[in-house]
């Protein structure tokens, strides 16, 4: 059997532009398909809480919910550890500061303009 293309199979990876986008077939450097990704569903409503699962007992405050992605969500993030002064990361689109800092996020998103709800105890 020979190794041309077949019904809708198509390239993966090119040896001129590397990784190949499996949406519009084009390279991932020139792909216009991960500019349109909607953002996230959701009630509107940004949720902070706190979660110790899967850290040895250590607490995270956690912001969910946020109509934000990419580099907004990022610097939003950035401006809130900076703020707490403490740590933290972007993880699926939500928001983890470490430490217990939940009064102090409410405070400083209802500044930025979301409705904003502590969740949890």
């Amino acid at each position: 059997m020979s190794m041309q293309h077949q019904g809708n199979a198509r390239p993966v990876y090119s040896t001129e532009d590397g990784k190949m986008c499996p949406g519009c077939g084009r390279a991932q450097a020139d792909c216009g398909c991960k500019t349109k990704t909607a953002t996230p569903a959701g009630d509107g409503i940004v949720r902070v809480g706190r979660e110790t699962k899967g850290r040895k007992g250590k607490g995270v405050s956690i912001i969910s919910g946020l109509p934000l992605e990419g580099q907004e969500l990022a610097g939003l993030a950035k401006r809130l550890k900076n703020k707490c002064g403490s740590g933290g990361t972007v993880k699926n689109g939500v928001i983890e500061i470490q430490g217990d800092h939940r009064n102090l996020l409410v405070e400083e998103l209802k500044k930025e303009g979301f409705t904003v709800k502590r969740s949890g105890g």
